[in-house]
């Protein structure tokens, strides 16, 4: 008999063995499920037990059952999950711990591959060059992470890239990089998470080139969340949408981002829909560069450099609409040095965008930007207020700008006027609500209601 079939044999007699005193297996478990500790595994064991864990991994897959592993600490490196393996431990109890030689866990090219329960401790240790992440999946077309801990990676906490599949309910801390790093998604769902305290990212979700992706990001806690690697937005930010196309992210708590706190850069077709904001380093929400196509709507900011900044119609950003959003309480002080930028501004909008229905209050530059020297066109700021601002409305006068509506807002307290056209940085115009459109064809003002 060879090593193999004497596993085999010893697992399929755990099948019927009763569980031990104190272990809280369920029971659905007891009827289905491989118990990894009558394999060889350890609970609590100092030694390393890579190779009986991974010896257990390959049977349950082979039989294409759940492998249960009993809580406790069990110190491995290098797991590599086939098709099929199923890990099942109990939640906050079950500690997968990284010894310190190459990777801790690894999977690629399969259909089915799910955690469950798990603590996946990456103890800070270093990773080997190849590996992105503790817990590192490529090409999995079914993949499903579900209430796990990811906590102390020296890199990523998880890494995916070309997966679908769902990551749930999963706590997520410590990370190096980003706590979750999605790349070439297919239909992925990141859902429910608790995201905490990683040094460059919270969630990303990106591709190497632009492309249809439909990730759903919803329901995430994405908080303290640092920029180690500097830069002006490439790290920092809670949930960063790089090239990819018709996702959704919606109903996320997103607070203290050393940047943004949701930022599509390149993203067309995204939804950025019932979002809490806090306490973002610069600006709050961005739809930036490359996109066609932003849906921003009913999201709480509170507390940022800047609010919502739908832009870049130089590289081709256009077509959004930005609505019933709350923004407020900014702060202008630059979070970094860069010539030409602008802080303290509460909404700002380009081209093709519609933004209606919004309340802006205690922003103490800008209220609202409509157009940025030539680069406006297509236009519609209605029915918005805007409250406690330096100017309640600053719109482009520069040659070669386009149409833009800005009627029936509700504008108080803008100190030094509640409309006011502007060459660049430069003031160029008297207040625009009292003196009206005038020599500026491009502009068309009605029924703004201002004091």
């Amino acid at each position: 008999m060879n090593r193999r079939s004497f596993l085999t044999g010893v697992a399929t007699l755990a099948l019927a063995a009763p569980a031990r005193a104190g272990e809280a297996k369920p029971l659905a478990l007891l009827r289905s499920s491989i118990d990894a500790s009558h394999l060889g595994a350890r609970p609590g064991a100092a030694d390393d037990q890579s190779r009986t864990l991974q010896t257990a991994i390959e049977i349950a897959a082979e039989r294409g059952r759940p492998l249960y592993i009993p809580p406790g600490r069990y110190v491995v490196s290098n797991l590599k999950l086939p098709d099929g393996a199923r890990l099942v431990g109990v939640p906050g109890a079950t500690e997968l711990v990284y010894s310190g030689r190459g990777h801790l866990i690894f999977a690629e090219n399969a259909e089915r591959i799910s955690l469950k329960g798990l603590t996946i401790d990456g103890t800070n240790r270093t990773l080997n060059e190849y590996a992105p992440s503790i817990a590192h999946f490529k090409g999995i077309k079914h993949l499903v992470i579900d209430d796990c801990d990811v906590v102390g990676s020296a890199m990523h906490g998880v890494a995916l890239d070309r997966c679908g599949g769902r990551v749930e309910r999963c706590r997520v801390s410590g990370a190096a990089e980003a706590g979750i790093r999605a790349i070439e998604s297919s239909n992925l769902e990141i859902v429910r998470n608790t995201v905490k305290d990683c040094a460059n990212g919270g969630i990303l979700v990106h591709r190497y080139t632009p492309g249809d992706d439909g990730t759903m990001v919803q329901g995430n806690r994405v908080s303290n969340i640092a920029a180690r690697n500097g830069g002006t937005g490439q790290w920092g930010n809670g949930i960063n949408v790089f090239r990819t196309n018709n996702v959704m992210v919606s109903g996320n708590r997103v607070d203290k981002c050393a940047f943004s706190a949701i930022r599509s850069n390149a993203g067309s077709n995204v939804q950025i829909m019932g979002n809490t904001c806090t306490r973002s380093g610069e600006t709050a929400i961005y739809s930036e560069f490359g996109f066609e196509g932003a849906m921003i709507a009913n999201n709480v900011v509170d507390g940022a450099a800047n609010g919502i900044t739908v832009c870049n119609f130089l590289q081709g950003g256009r077509m959004a609409v930005v609505s019933g959003n709350i923004v407020r309480n900014l702060d202008a002080p630059a979070p970094y040095q860069a010539e030409g930028q602008t802080f303290g501004n509460g909404i700002w909008v380009e081209a093709e965008t519609t933004v209606t229905g919004n309340v802006i209050e205690n922003a103490p530059r800008w209220g609202m930007v409509v157009g940025w020297g030539p680069y406006l066109r297509n236009v519609s700021a209605t029915g918005n207020i805007i409250r406690k601002t330096r100017v309640g409305i600053a719109v482009t006068v520069v040659e070669g700008a386009k149409s833009a509506v800005i009627s029936d807002n509700v504008i108080r307290e803008a100190k030094d006027g509640a409309i006011l056209g502007y060459r660049w940085h430069k003031r160029a115009t008297e207040d625009l609500a009292k003196s009206g459109a005038g020599r500026w064809p491009h502009l068309s003002l009605l029924r703004n209601v201002t004091s």
